[in-house]
């Protein structure tokens, strides 16, 4: 087990990927903030689906799932289309238009991070992909986990934050 240092300084260091995470949202198009990228990441990685799935995937209220929606559909990157199961739902589907934009946003990403990254080794980089896959695996689902075991901050995870 890690020294109790080592996972003050993890915790510091993912407070800080918020930075890293906005500088990745400035190459994004002015019409499609992260959440709407999120949307369309979602539909593609998991075909079509009911808002309420989305809702659970994205973590988020249905209300503000419902915005993102109506902002993606807006602009014809989704669909939204009765589901046969039940006349009462609509199913969310990419569009072509939607599959373009988001061929584009993986095109910026790739290019972005390959700027920032230009001293690190393709070791490097598969190093890191393997071990933010594994730190997520390890955290598993944390919807799930964050409805259930909501606790007090304590002063440590306060420091954490407030240095992020």
């Amino acid at each position: 087990m890690a020294a109790r240092s080592q996972y003050e300084e993890l915790a510091r260091q993912l407070s800080a990927i918020g930075a890293v995470k906005r500088e990745m949202g400035r190459i994004l198009p002015q019409d499609c903030p992260p959440a709407s990228a999120g949307v369309l990441t979602l539909l593609d990685r998991h075909g079509e689906m009911r808002m309420s799935q989305l809702a659970e995937l994205l973590a988020i209220d249905m209300s503000v799932t419902s915005r993102h929606v109506a902002h993606v559909a807006e602009r014809g990157w989704i669909e939204r289309q009765p589901d046969p199961v039940d006349k009462r739902s609509r199913l969310l589907r990419l569009t072509p238009s939607g599959r373009e934009l988001l061929a584009e946003l993986a095109e910026r990403y790739t290019q972005t991070l390959a700027r920032y990254l230009d001293d690190w080794t393709d070791t490097d980089v598969g190093q890191l992909v393997e071990l933010l896959a594994r730190l997520r695996t390890s955290f598993g689902d944390c919807r799930v986990r964050a409805a259930h075991h909501e606790s007090p901050e304590s002063p440590a995870t306060t420091r954490i934050h407030a240095a992020g």
